[in-house]
């Protein structure tokens, strides 16, 4: 103890105690402070990532059943084309005339 003062030495002692105390503990309380804020940011790091996947995997399957919506629509519109197209011509006349010659020649 320093100089004689009006306190009690046994008080100033206590009290220098746990300021050095305070003092020593800061760097560990510091270190755990950063480490509790590095682990909730991984924490929130991996909850995007998360949300990412999911809305990826939404988007790919979306992505898929217009795919497929448009593979089953090219087959027929191409059908619906072709059949319009040999409505509009004399195919199904000539058709029909080739049958009439095959069953004419049958008999």
């Amino acid at each position: 103890m320093a100089l004689p003062t009006p306190v009690n030495g046994q008080i100033t002692d206590a009290v220098t105690q746990t300021n050095v105390k305070v003092l020593g503990d800061a760097p560990a309380m510091a270190m755990g402070a950063l480490y509790q804020a590095m682990s909730h940011s991984t924490g929130i790091l991996f909850e995007n990532a998360v949300s990412s996947q999911q809305q990826l995997g939404i988007a790919s399957q979306a992505a898929t059943n217009q795919g497929v919506i448009q593979i089953y629509s090219v087959d027929t519109m191409a059908g619906a084309a072709a059949t319009s197209k040999i409505a509009g011509s004399d195919t199904p006349n000539s058709m029909l005339s080739l049958l009439s010659v095959l069953r004419a020649t049958e008999g």
